[in-house]
């Protein structure tokens, strides 16, 4: 079961990647830090839309493998700065936590609701982000669960 959960938890983080035309600066690669901890991507599949994850430690409950990825919709004119940009964005995405507890494999999928904002630099190629994420995971059992983050990313 747990070899079976891996696989699925990599194919459902890497499963966008080849369909999406990458422009120059368009993808990153970087660092979040807090519930979970680890490394981050993200991928512009437009001017405003994105698909971003990670492959990272939950140190919630129990320790655990975390692998998620989400669908993100950016607001640039919601908030103004004088250089770069700062997008406020949301979205919906699936994480997959995989633990073993008391010598038994357990995987939990669950349903991500990210919010966040991201401030991307006009040079470098950089963006700088924090998140909210309530979650709601349905396998093995329908519970409530939260994620915040703060991470870097930096975008070829």
């Amino acid at each position: 079961m747990r070899k079976q959960a891996w696989v699925w938890g990599l194919v459902i983080l890497l499963l966008p990647l080849p369909s999406i035309s990458q422009p120059k600066r368009d993808f990153g690669l970087g660092v979040i830090l807090g519930e979970p901890t680890g490394l981050s991507f993200k991928a512009w599949t437009g001017g405003s839309t994105a698909i971003a994850g990670a492959a990272a430690w939950s140190f919630g409950n129990t320790d655990a493998l975390q692998l998620h990825v989400d669908y993100l919709f950016h607001n640039f004119r919601l908030l103004k700065v004088s250089k770069g940009r700062l997008p406020f964005y949301y979205g919906l995405g699936v994480r997959v936590l995989l633990h073993d507890q008391d010598g038994d494999d357990d995987t939990v999928l669950g349903v991500r609701f990210p919010l966040g904002l991201e401030y991307l630099f006009a040079s470098p190629s950089l963006g700088i982000f924090v998140e909210i994420v309530p979650i709601l995971d349905l396998v093995p059992a329908s519970e409530f669960d939260l994620n915040a983050a703060v991470g870097f990313r930096i975008y070829f």
